[in-house]
């Protein structure tokens, strides 16, 4: 079994996610963690951030459910409005860092979303991944290099088409995967890591 996390790095609620994902991967150290990005701000979504009215109320919500706390660079961001979340680019960028460190992929996944959200960082420039990496002591070059390459793009598209694969409607989507029973569901938008624990159980008793 593994399990399987669908995400989008634009996703507030992806964001509150990050540290139920952290404590299941450490409570269940023999589950891989494959990590997936999903499309939630592509085509015509790839809009201002100002068009999507609902953002501060959410992520105040999240905040209060989750712990997670959301950076005053983020929220200038938020208040100035023109800034453009492309699902398509945090993609090819998450694809990088897998590339670079697979094993590490649920960590990656939370420091790619701690740069926008805490930080303000724009998930479009290289220039973050360049921090991202340095931060986690990866190869920099190696990752600002692949970000915009043939192979990352081509990662961010497979991920989409997994992510419709698996059925995933909402993110974040956490999925149990084995070769007998298929992908099971853990999670969808929030769940503690007790949650997650109890539908683990159940599965192995099933």
């Amino acid at each position: 079994m593994k399990l399987v996390y669908v995400f989008d790095a634009y996703c507030g609620w992806s964001y509150g996610f990050a540290p139920t994902l952290a404590e299941t991967a450490r409570r269940h150290p023999g589950l891989p963690v494959e990590v997936v990005s999903g499309g939630l701000f592509t085509g015509a979504r790839r809009v201002p951030i100002r068009e999507f009215g609902y953002v501060q109320g959410a992520n105040a919500k999240i905040a209060a459910m989750t712990g997670v706390e959301f950076g005053a660079a983020y929220d200038r961001l938020i208040a100035d409005g023109s800034f453009v979340m492309d699902s398509e680019a945090a993609a090819r960028g998450m694809a990088a860092l897998r590339q670079a460190a697979p094993a590490r992929a649920a960590e990656l996944a939370e420091a790619l979303q701690t740069a926008f959200y805490r930080d303000g960082l724009s998930l479009s420039d290289p220039a973050t991944y360049r921090v991202i990496a340095e931060r986690a002591g990866l190869d920099a070059d190696a990752v600002v290099t692949a970000f915009p390459s043939p192979a990352a793009r081509a990662a961010a598209a497979a991920d989409f088409r997994h992510s419709r694969g698996l059925g995933v409607e909402g993110f974040p989507t956490l999925l149990a995967v084995d070769a007998r029973r298929g992908p099971a569901v853990l999670a969808v938008g929030h769940a503690t890591a007790d949650m997650i624990d109890q539908r683990l159980a159940a599965l192995a008793a099933s």
